[in-house]
């Protein structure tokens, strides 16, 4: 798929910077937004339609917020690929709505280990569900488009505005950041837990 069109969006940020202008420009186009926590909150308190992810999924978030987007409704709409027969009939079959972006960054860890609070509320601040989204949407930018860092919402917005669509290039330029992001993500955890040895 070279243009992808953009008609629902999971947004689940830590950092917060542009997330209101980015869900105000989608919602404006039409595109519903799925989101949890605080940001569901701060993009409600700025006037976007959100739907919780709760309501996709039929289940709450659950053990503390450890468990909330890990489920076939959302990495199936994320991982179908948008040009298989058989994954789009397996979608309708199952009433799975696809997802065409991801907008996910990751709880702060090197910032949590700083003052090394110990390790047992540093685990606390390794993010799961969000290296998930991520390299599940970077797997199949083919289908759909991962936005990893602020830095790339007003690409995409200027993209979608010109082109109605997100070219392939910027999928797959935003691809190849998440995976070397979670990369160093995992490497900054995996430092971390050496260090305890």
């Amino acid at each position: 798929m070279q243009l992808l069109s953009v008609r629902r969006a999971l947004v689940s940020v830590t950092d917060k910077t542009g997330i209101s202008e980015l869900g105000s420009f989608l919602s404006a186009r039409g595109v519903e937004i799925i989101s949890t926590g605080g940001t569901k909150k701060i993009l409600k308190d700025s006037g976007v339609p959100v739907t919780s992810v709760s309501d996709v999924t039929g289940f709450p978030e659950i053990l503390g917020g450890r468990v909330k987007t890990l489920h076939p409704f959302i990495h199936a709409g994320i991982l179908a690929d948008k040009d298989n027969p058989e994954h789009i009939e397996t979608l309708a079959g199952m009433n799975i709505q696809p997802i065409d972006i991801v907008c996910v960054n990751l709880y702060a860890f090197e910032r949590a280990i700083q003052d090394d609070p110990g390790i047992e509320k540093a685990v606390e601040q390794i993010d799961i569900g969000g290296p998930t989204l991520l390299r599940a949407a970077a797997k199949n930018h083919s289908s759909i488009c991962v936005l990893p860092d602020p830095e790339f919402y007003q690409p995409c917005m200027d993209m979608l505005q010109k082109k109605k669509g997100i070219d392939l290039e910027f999928r797959i330029k935003t691809a190849s950041y998440t995976f070397a992001k979670t990369s160093r993500y995992d490497q900054v955890i995996s430092g971390y837990f050496n260090q305890k040895i």
